[in-house]
């Protein structure tokens, strides 16, 4: 049996490199020559000339019945989403192409809709605002004479009625400055100014200088270099599996134990979990993380705005971290690169994009029988699939997580730097905490939504409620200790719609109707939300209705395939329409039915001076837990073990 020990360095796996490896199944994402070639059919195309922009290139997933008919031996055919934009007009063109045959298949052109805001963005907005007259004046007033230590960090401007702005493509921004090279700039946040910037154009439409508050000049640095007095390193602590790594990587699909996933990914949600399975009985068609929004608690001057929808408006993936062996991951390591299409129609690649490791998870299961004085312990592992994206100050971590017990659990950590805005030292307001003199963090909040298309055991499943009640205390309950499970079944849509209650522990089982365990029981895996938040913004304001899906933990719906974004497939200047909220509103059935189940969770963050400069990891997420699935234990054939390589502690010297 492998083992991990803490005896040696970490290292690389023989690598799955996707770039000399043919397509092996139908839902592997697009490679960089498949990019390549649907970039190289959409310029041949007579109607899509040079003037036209990419948004996103992605895998046209094919229905789930042609991946099954694959999986009996039918050919793989490949196609495309490709959405496209240009400068001189407003809409996207959204279009089908087909890399088998090499040609568009199908295209309809969105009047109103925007395009995400592209990475190579991000840099001439930034030298726009720089260069504008207004804005370097405004700088000068408060005492800045060299521009190029002044920093943009450009946010999506959503839709709030400002005069001149209906119907543009927009980033609203914010400023900070360095006080010299590699200075963490937000220590210095340029309070009371922001800009508003034309995207298509890099034109300055106005910049709104709303008060000048003293710019803090304390350094609060973060990089090593800055760090005076670093305390003694610890010990080294390495983790080597001297027999090799337990799980396999073919390609995209990934099994260990008994376990099989195959792992995408794309420039929208990043990392993505298909074909999921467990000793070959289906547990899931699809997940991912399809939505982020992180709306502020503060009505103060520009910070209104910051409502930020980080997926939908970016697009997590084209955010995504290339990972250093040793560091963002340890242990025995297998990396996969992502492969993604710039604005203008070429093809990068970011290498080590997914680290794929395992970890020890601690004790599984004991038993001491004091009786033989026996004792039993098995130890638990975990299969652990992960990417860690930056957006601007944040930094997201996604990690899926594959349990012995037969669960699956995923965990978002989120780090980075707070978004910072200035204030008269000792005087942050209400809305927000100081976090150095003159730097004000606010109090906001990070609400993610999970889509989990399910198939436990097959593709018609239910969603069962389960409440714990309590008896009332007379005749049939005269200790007032009984209490007990109640179980729901969700039946339609709009009674899909459901919220936690800590009250009754909550919870929801997905199940199969018409597969039974040994107890005669249908088979499931119940969802635990852990980690509910419950959203501030008014439902009715121009932020809460671009988030209605945040209004509830949980929303069931049919299985569609376009439905794919609980906000909304376009984010960017949404008006909240075609989201979650609206696929309800038709109410189909839910009960024994292909379903897709939609999980909203989140960070509620209170602010806090040790949340500078660099935030430690705070943790969300949820979990899936085998409830029935199973006749027993799933982890009780485990082989007894033993960690040779642990030893009796040494005193540091």
């Amino acid at each position: 049996m492998n083992k991990l020990n803490n005896s040696s360095s970490s290292c690389t796996c023989s690598p799955a490199d996707e770039r000399s490896v043919d397509v092996r199944h139908p839902l592997d994402p697009l490679t960089a020559v498949e990019i390549q070639k649907a970039i190289e059919i959409v310029r041949a195309d007579q109607h899509y000339g040079a003037d036209f922009l990419f948004e996103t290139i992605e895998l046209l997933e094919p229905e789930k019945s042609l991946v099954r008919r694959y999986m009996q031996g039918d050919p793989i055919s490949r196609s495309a989403r490709v959405n496209l934009f240009k400068v001189s007009e407003d809409g996207i063109w959204r279009l089908t192409v087909s890399l088998t045959e090499g040609r568009v298949l199908t295209s309809k052109y969105l009047r109103t809709a925007k395009p995400m805001i592209q990475l190579e963005q991000f840099v001439a907005i930034e030298d726009a605002v720089r260069a504008d007259p207004k804005f370097v004046a405004a700088c000068t007033k408060r005492g800045i004479e060299d521009m190029s230590l002044v920093c943009i960090d450009p946010w999506s401007a959503g839709n709030f009625d400002v005069p001149g702005e209906d119907g543009r493509y927009l980033a609203h921004v914010f400023a900070w400055l360095r006080l010299r090279e590699n200075d963490n700039l937000y220590a210095h946040p340029i309070g009371g100014l922001n800009a508003v910037v034309d995207i298509k154009t890099y034109e300055v439409i106005r910049v709104d200088d709303h008060e000048i508050i003293p710019i803090p000049k304390t350094e609060v640095n973060y990089e090593a270099e800055f760090i005076k007095n670093p305390r003694t390193p610890y010990k080294p602590l390495n983790i080597v599996q001297p027999e090799g790594v337990s799980f396999k990587l073919v390609g995209r699909r990934l099994e260990w134990d008994r376990w099989s996933v195959l792992v995408g990914f794309n420039s929208r949600e990043g990392l993505t979990l298909h074909d999921i399975s467990y000793g070959g009985r289906p547990i899931a068609h699809r997940a991912s993380l399809v939505e982020m929004v992180v709306p502020y608690g503060t009505p103060d001057k520009g910070h209104f705005r910051k409502n930020v929808f980080d997926i939908g408006e970016y697009g997590i993936g084209k955010l995504a971290n290339s990972l250093k062996l040793g560091c963002d991951c340890l242990g025995a390591i297998s990396y996969l690169d992502a492969h993604l299409a710039t604005m203008d129609g070429k093809v990068v690649t970011i290498e080590n994009a997914i680290c794929i490791h395992e970890e020890d998870a601690g004790l599984l299961w004991k038993h001491w029988d004091f009786r033989s004085n026996n004792v039993e312990t098995r130890r638990a592992r975990r299969l652990v699939i992960s990417c860690i994206a930056t957006v601007a100050n944040y930094e997201y971590g996604l990690f899926w997580y594959f349990h012995t017990d037969g669960s699956i659990q995923f965990e978002l950590k989120a780090t980075g730097i707070i978004n910072t805005a200035a204030c008269y030292p000792g005087q942050p307001g209400k809305y927000g905490k100081e976090v150095a003199p003159g730097v004000l963090g606010h109090i906001h909040q990070h609400i993610f939504c999970a889509r989990l298309d399910m198939n436990v055991d097959g593709d018609h499943n239910s969603v069962v409620e389960l409440n714990t009640q309590a008896d009332s205390w007379g005749p049939d309950n005269p200790y007032g200790n009984g209490f007990y499970e109640e179980e729901t079944v969700l039946k339609t849509e709009l009674g899909g719609g459901r919220q936690v209650n800590l009250a009754t522990h909550r919870a929801w089982k997905i199940i199969n109707p018409s597969r039974k365990n040994r107890v005669g029981t249908a088979t499931g895996y119940k969802l635990e939300p852990s980690h509910p938040v419950t959203p501030f913004i008014h439902p009715d304001s121009p932020s809460g209705r671009r988030s209605s899906f945040t209004r509830n933990q949980l929303w069931v719906t049919a299985y569609d395939p376009e439905e794919r974004y609980p906000a909304g497939e376009y984010m960017n200047h949404s008006d909240g329409s075609g989201g979650v909220s609206d696929f309800v509103k038709k109410n189909r059935n839910i009960e024994n039915a292909d379903i897709v189940v939609w999980h909203v969770f989140g960070l509620h963050h209170q602010v806090r001076p040790e949340d500078f400069p660099v935030q430690p990891c705070i943790f969300t997420g949820f979990k899936l837990t085998p409830s029935g699935f199973f006749d027993g234990n799933p982890g009780i054939d485990l082989a007894p073990d033993r960690n040779d390589a642990s030893c009796h502690a040494r005193d540091a010297k």
